[in-house]
């Protein structure tokens, strides 16, 4: 219970920063002796509390993006609900091939971000244009997002803030605030899935809820103090353990 509590903090915390906090609390779940899917299910309901927490630690960063957060969260509650089906009705080997490919793509958009949005600045200050947070491709890629969000979780961050980064003109924490919103959105909707329709761990879940709602505030505290460097680094160092962690499962 005590390693439980514990995971639950650090995943609260890490999600808050970055993502990848699910890398944290299942394995902790499987050593405890849930079945996978079991685990899958109580560790997402368990991060709920942890997902609100960093919203609410990063409210500075996400004043004036009212509009972006309402689309976004539109396509999460639409991503997450069908991830959260996939999760109860496929088999685990179905989505999990192409996992590690999509945390692998996440990473090199997170590295290139800065070449990206300069080359996307010039363009546009060529063209004369202004990129929008309504096109159809942001939503569309985060909506996948919230699709693999929903059925696994683990790195859905790294996935937000690098389609993001690619597609908006925005400083990293501001997205990295950004990205906090649609990730609870999409557990919030799988756990409401899962309670209804799924087994799961009550004691578990209460431990990983307590630490990730913790952990959230501190992640968030933490987290806004670093630089677009030190972030964007963090976020490529967690995703490469995460993407290793997948590969080798």
């Amino acid at each position: 219970m005590a390693a439980v509590l514990a995971a639950g903090t650090g995943a609260g915390a890490v999600n808050a920063v970055v993502g990848s906090g699910t890398l944290i609390t299942f394995p902790v779940l499987l050593a405890a002796g849930l079945p996978p899917v079991t685990a899958t299910v109580s560790n997402g309901l368990g991060l709920v509390p942890g997902s609100i927490t960093a919203v609410l630690g990063y409210r500075e960063e996400l004043r004036g993006q009212r509009q972006r957060v309402l689309l976004l969260g539109v396509g999460a509650v639409l991503g997450g609900l069908a991830g959260a089906v996939l999760l109860l009705t496929l088999p685990a080997s179905a989505l999990e091939r192409i996992v590690p490919v999509l945390v692998g793509l996440a990473l090199v958009l997170v590295a290139c971000q800065p070449w990206i949005a300069k080359r996307v600045r010039r363009r546009r200050e060529a063209g004369g244009t202004v990129r929008r947070a309504r096109g159809p491709l942001l939503f569309t890629g985060l909506t996948l997002a919230g699709v693999y969000g929903g059925y696994f979780s683990a790195a859905q961050g790294i996935l937000y803030v690098s389609l993001m980064g690619m597609l908006l003109d925005e400083t990293l924490q501001r997205l990295n605030a950004v990205k906090n919103v649609p990730a609870a959105v999409v557990n919030t909707v799988a756990a409401v899935l899962f309670l209804i329709f799924a087994h799961f761990d009550w004691t578990a879940v209460l431990l990983i809820a307590g630490g990730s709602a913790l952990g959230g505030l501190i992640g968030a505290r933490t987290g806004r103090r670093f630089s677009p460097a030190v972030l964007r680094t963090l976020i490529v160092s967690v995703g490469t353990v995460a993407l290793v962690h997948l590969v080798l499962r």
